[in-house]
């Protein structure tokens, strides 16, 4: 019943907290970034789900800035904001790609899954061929994403929820058909007023103008593309029964401590620990 409790309610259970607990508090938006965040943790630092990115943020406001709380920390997916230029003030901090899945996709942890359901003989000849498969995936994958910014930045309102990836994904090749992309995620919203042509000259615009594809492609659509790629292409026999929760669920398990220290959002989250004074994470580097 944690999910419905209100983000004062959640200020209130750390203020109370802090009467028993010493340490940091680490606000994050849910489960999942619980299980992986939670793994790093120093045994003195505590973790909070506040159940999305605005109660994170709310949360912060109403306790550093009207409780005067100074142990308590943020972290939150960037989301779209990289895309819009947003950089986040600590104590909120955000993942270095455009979710935690990305971030775990960019690791190492990617190569233990490739490893875990991959064969080798296909991967090693598709890569022979078309060069990386985490690259490959990242440049199918990317366009997506950066649809939905082109949605939200022109208003139109499209619908990514549910795309079945295999209707504009090659997963022999790993790569996308734009137009197809365009075409389901249009037959998949309400009308817009915009032309699929139009709406193609955008996102191929936005394509020239992006500098990192990592902050543009979304961890969920990434992840389908691999278990396609995966159940069609490139996967041994133990792929054939895997889930996108399962193989979403893998990638986090896969993500080390190792894997975390390398990130930007590790530097800079200790960094704002040491000069607190606190023990935030549990790494050896």
């Amino acid at each position: 019943m944690r999910e419905h409790l209100s983000f004062y309610d959640i200020c209130n259970e750390i203020s109370m907290s802090r009467t028993v607990y010493s340490g940091a508090f680490v606000l994050v938006e849910g489960v999942t970034d619980d299980r992986v965040y939670g793994k790093f943790l120093a045994s003195e630092a505590h973790i909070i789900q506040c159940h999305s990115k605005d109660a994170v943020k709310r949360c912060l406001t109403e306790l550093v800035q009207r409780r005067g709380v100074k142990e308590v920390i943020g972290i939150a997916d960037a989301d779209l904001d990289l895309l819009e230029d947003k950089r986040p003030s600590p104590p909120l901090f955000y993942t270095d790609c455009r979710d935690m899945e990305m971030m775990c996709i960019e690791s190492n942890a990617f190569d233990d899954i490739i490893d875990e359901y991959g064969d080798r003989e296909k991967v090693r000849s598709f890569e022979d061929r078309y060069g990386s498969v985490k690259d490959s995936l990242i440049e199918t994958s990317y366009p997506v994403g950066l649809l939905m910014h082109v949605s939200k930045k022109s208003g139109l309102g499209l619908n990514f929820g549910d795309l079945d990836v295999s209707r504009f994904v090659n997963p022999r090749t790993i790569s996308i058909d734009m137009a197809a992309m365009i075409d389901v995620v249009v037959m998949n919203s309400r009308p817009s007023g915009i032309s699929k042509k139009t709406l193609l000259r955008q996102l191929e615009d936005e394509i020239r103008n992006l500098d990192d594809p990592w902050i543009a492609a979304r961890g969920h659509d990434t992840v389908a593309i691999l278990l396609l790629v995966l159940q069609k292409s490139l996967g041994s026999f133990n792929a054939r029964s895997l889930t996108e929760g399962a193989l979403g669920g893998s990638l986090r398990l896969a993500f080390s401590d190792s894997d975390f220290a390398r990130t930007q959002l590790y530097a800079d989250t200790k960094k704002w620990a040491d000069e607190a004074g606190l023990d935030l994470w549990n790494i050896k580097e």
